[in-house]
């Protein structure tokens, strides 16, 4: 996908969060379902953290901490900064030099695409709490964020030794789109749901053990769904 559709996608996300931030405060404080623990206030309050993170590393070039969210207000404080955010999203040049925490080459316009999957799953959360439709994306969007997950967030986590590591080869497959295998050697079992499926379940939003598709070794297809796969 090109930069400027991450940012169409980013762009479109943050509109509808920003309408949901809106909402009554009995809606707010309704639990997230995929964030054991959150309100939907909390979630706002994560995402405004976030973003002023991902923000100041793209001007800055360099590592920065992320900073904590406020203890009341967050909601009023992720609305007031959404549009700083944004602008500084659009205004990054994708070539330039920027820390980040994907592969090399490690430039600013990973955080194009790292803050429009970070966006949508979380207006998927946001939707959930308030009882709403879970909203559609586009296929190459989709399709994207499966491959961020399997090709960049999945082999950091077996790095960073915050999941067992693969005890064989396990492939994930989009029929008629795309597949993408984890571990060495042939594959050993099979992962195969639609697209949206996919997508859904890679970031814990349906359960893909109960949904998906499982063939050959279906104990290790279920160890390596249990990852976790991202943070």
């Amino acid at each position: 996908m090109s930069p400027d559709r991450y940012l169409t996608e980013l762009a479109s996300s943050l509109d509808r969060l920003s309408i949901l931030a809106r909402q009554s405060e009995e809606v707010l404080a309704r639990r997230v379902p995929a964030c054991p623990g959150w309100t939907l206030e909390d979630l706002f309050g994560h995402l405004g953290s976030i973003e002023r993170w991902a923000a100041e590393i793209v001007l800055a070039g360099e590592f920065i901490e992320e900073p904590a969210p406020p203890t009341t207000g967050a909601v009023t404080w992720f609305l007031e900064g959404v549009d700083a955010f944004l602008g500084t999203m659009a205004a990054l040049d994708p070539e330039r030099p920027c820390w980040n925490f994907g592969p090399p080459p490690r430039k600013a316009g990973f955080w194009r695409r790292r803050q429009a999957h970070e966006h949508a799953v979380h207006l998927i959360d946001a939707c959930q709490a308030s009882e709403l439709a879970v909203p559609s994306f586009a296929a190459d969007f989709m399709l994207d964020g499966i491959d961020e997950i399997l090709t960049m967030f999945t082999p950091r986590q077996l790095r960073l030794e915050r999941m067992p590591q693969l005890e064989g080869s396990v492939t994930f497959q989009v029929p008629g789109a795309h597949s993408w295998k984890l571990g060495q050697g042939a594959p050993e079992a099979s992962i195969t749901s639609p697209l949206r499926g996919m997508y859904l379940g890679l970031w814990g939003r349906s359960n893909l053990s109960e949904t998906a598709i499982i063939e050959g070794d279906k104990a290790l297809a279920l160890r390596v769904l249990q990852g976790p796969l991202t943070p």
